[in-house]
């Protein structure tokens, strides 16, 4: 046993500003510790950096009832679209880490610190994961009433007519916006980007032609599909998805060095105690190994990938290195 010290002496001989925020750390620190163990006592925000409605809100507010059942507290999605998850970024980075703010983040996470100049965070470091919730494929569309009934056909009138198509995304650096750059590479075609506030405001623009196509998340266009309101053209994973079996890739369709996939995961503020993560972290795999959250994800196109905290940190680190490579191949940045 070490012996029992006392910190007055030492606190004495600080100045009373260093003092007071010395006995304030340590009161922190002891209040922690204290509620680790009956960890959550209060509720606990999810904050969101997309709008309501789209496909990732929608999963949030799954793993947000899930949690609450499992870990008999209240979890809530707090929405803070902007700037492609920037904004909610820093909430969650800025919050104190004591689990009751978790992040539910997107592949911006690894890529905005290499798009924006005034990013100015690690995405592993400056974070606690908890685990990788899901990948999914996003899917060219065009409206129905448009003249493309192929990948083919749209490669060909874009290289004859550069410049003359546009695609919409839900933002700058958002998958649906990186698709659309790594095919404009990778097929070699000129098309003016247009970025949206969010998919919401997207989608009216899309269906009515004013814009050419897009690259949403499967999830999100398929009901617009199976409506016949958009036509699919191709997915961006280099396999086809089993929700969707019937549209071909896009690699396959003449572009066959393209292959985007979308991610999502769950976070915390760096230096969360370990056994909360770790509560965290198995509500978080229970979830997804739920036959009936299962069904449901994959039915909308989803590909549930529970996963390690530590699998989690080295897969947000695998892919800050490639999209930087891909990003400086692209010559894409953001203002």
């Amino acid at each position: 046993m070490f012996p029992r010290l006392s910190l007055q002496p030492l606190l004495q001989r600080l100045p009373k500003a260093l003092a007071a925020t010395a006995l304030a750390a340590i009161a922190l620190a002891s209040t922690w510790s204290a509620h680790a163990s009956d960890y959550p006592h209060r509720p606990v925000k999810i904050v969101v950096g997309f709008t309501p409605g789209g496909s990732g809100d929608a999963v949030a507010r799954i793993l947000a009832q899930s949690f609450s059942k499992i870990l008999g507290q209240s979890f809530v999605v707090e929405n803070k679209p902007g700037a492609n998850g920037n904004l909610a970024t820093d909430v969650v980075r800025r919050a104190e880490p004591d689990g009751y703010t978790l992040f539910y983040t997107s592949i911006g996470h690894a890529t905005n610190p290499l798009l924006y100049k005034e990013t100015r965070y690690d995405p592993v470091k400056d974070f606690t994961p908890i685990g990788q919730v899901l990948s999914a494929p996003n899917v060219l569309v065009v409206p129905a009433s448009s003249p493309f009934k192929s990948v083919q056909e749209l490669v060909a009138y874009a290289h004859a007519h550069p410049g003359r198509l546009d695609f919409a995304s839900s933002g700058m650096g958002a998958s649906v916006h990186l698709s659309g750059e790594m095919f404009k590479y990778y097929a070699k075609v000129d098309m003016v980007h247009v970025p949206y506030k969010g998919s919401g405001p997207l989608m009216p623009d899309l269906l009515s032609g004013t814009v050419s196509l897009a690259f949403p998340n499967l999830p999100t266009a398929m009901p617009l599909v199976r409506r016949g309101q958009l036509r699919a053209l191709g997915v961006t994973t280099r396999t086809r998805s089993a929700a969707a079996p019937d549209i071909a890739t896009i690699a396959e369709s003449g572009v066959p060095d393209y292959d985007m996939s979308t991610w999502y995961g769950l976070v915390a503020p760096a230096l969360l105690p370990a056994d909360i993560q770790k509560k965290l972290s198995e509500a978080l795999i229970t979830t997804l190994n739920n036959p009936e959250v299962r069904s449901k994800l994959v039915a909308q196109g989803m590909d549930p990938r529970p996963s390690t905290p530590e699998e989690f940190a080295k897969f947000i680190a695998e892919e800050s290195l490639r999209w930087s490579g891909l990003l400086k191949s692209l010559n894409l940045t953001a203002n």
